[in-house]
């Protein structure tokens, strides 16, 4: 690589000449940088495309700019898990290119992939070209990557401490709880009060239900069609599964049921105000059809399947509050923000009516 005055002007979070000693060192003959742009950003770890000599594309992640927690965007983690995953398993993932704890280099710590050609899918806009058969055969490839990544052999691929499995479920609703206690203090802070009643009668219901501990398995912690890579010819596959930085070991069933709560279908009566929509589009598995799959892929047990689902509604609304909070303290830029925290009720009813009835 030839580090000089023809590099590209950087972008926000990139130390374009730094990055460019760096992989000449640890990717000699990888070539010049001739562009960088940021393919997607916000309150998750952003992401680059950087385009070298010849047209090669490849990946940088990094943490949001600004102060993070170490924790919650801890890069090495991210790298270790798309690495193991590549090394011999049928999840489809990026390979990992190269990985930087020098935060020196461009002021956090990165790591570098493979650049995966694929689509974004997330609304109905993006469904315009798909045909039913399309929409089906994606269904049916997005329960076999999630049927992959929850059976994965985690000590083979050497992913055996990567968290702690044991009271994981009940971990997630102490560490969600006070989420919400959070949000719920800025709320009040702003003048404005919620109320709320089937939050506290929600996780009541849901301590009294929790699981028995699950075997250890690989966990995303955010599984969706929209974090995802699509392609649909010459047959409609998941290129590539991303945004692992919520991935851990835990129990399985946690990332089906927040898949089934994204998961829209086109008769439902209460719509959130996010997430995706496309999966109402024609030919789309419904909820049921996906959960069907997913059990004839994996063997598991589903018989506890609502209170997953509920769970997610209670961790879902408990994200949204969160946003609303900072809609109120004057905190978000853009537009929708004034519409989320109409979805917290709906998140709250649903949960509810999950555990009632035991449908998704």
């Amino acid at each position: 690589m030839t580090v000089d005055a023809e590099l590209p002007s950087g972008v926000p979070g990139i130390d374009v000449p730094r990055l460019a000693e760096w992989l000449d060192r640890e990717l000699p003959g990888s070539g010049r940088i001739g562009a960088i742009d940021l393919i997607a950003g916000g309150r998750s770890n952003l992401t680059y495309g950087i385009t070298l000599d010849g047209g090669r594309r490849i990946v940088l992640r990094r943490p949001p700019l600004g102060h993070v927690q170490p924790t919650a965007h801890d890069m090495g983690r991210e790298y270790r898990v798309l690495t193991a995953l590549g090394e011999g398993t049928a999840v489809p993932v990026p390979r990992t290119l190269a990985f930087c704890d020098d935060e020196d280099v461009i002021g956090a710590r990165f790591y570098l992939m493979d650049y995966v050609e694929g689509r974004v899918l997330r609304s109905r806009d993006d469904a315009k070209d798909l045909t039913p058969e399309q929409a089906n055969g994606l269904s049916e490839a997005l329960a076999g990557a999630l049927a992959a990544i929850h059976t994965v052999d985690v000590k083979a691929v050497g992913l055996e401490d990567f968290g702690r499995p044991s009271g994981y479920m009940a971990r997630q609703l102490k560490r969600w709880g006070k989420q919400w206690d959070g949000s719920q203090e800025a709320i009040r802070a702003t003048g404005t009060t919620r109320d709320l009643p089937e939050y506290d009668r929600l996780v009541s219901r849901l301590g009294d239900r929790m699981p028995a501990d699950a075997p250890a398995r690989l966990v995303h912690g955010d599984f969706r069609l929209d974090n995802a890579l699509a392609r649909l010819e010459p047959r409609p596959e998941i290129a590539a599964v991303v945004d692992w930085e919520m991935s851990t070991l835990g129990d399985p069933l946690s990332d089906l049921g927040l898949t089934l709560v994204y998961w829209a279908e086109a008769a439902d009566e209460d719509r959130l105000p996010v997430g995706a929509t496309i999966t109402s589009a024609p030919g789309f598995f419904t909820r049921r059809e996906f959960t069907e799959r997913y059990a004839a892929l994996t063997g598991f047990d589903l018989a506890d399947l609502d209170f997953y689902v509920a769970f997610a509604c209670f961790k879902l609304a408990v994200i949204l509050e969160g946003i609303h909070a900072r809609y109120l303290q004057k905190a978000t830029v853009g537009e929708g923000f004034d519409q989320i925290g109409e979805g917290v009720p709906i998140l709250l009813d649903r949960a509810h009516r999950t555990l009632d009835t035991g449908t998704i």
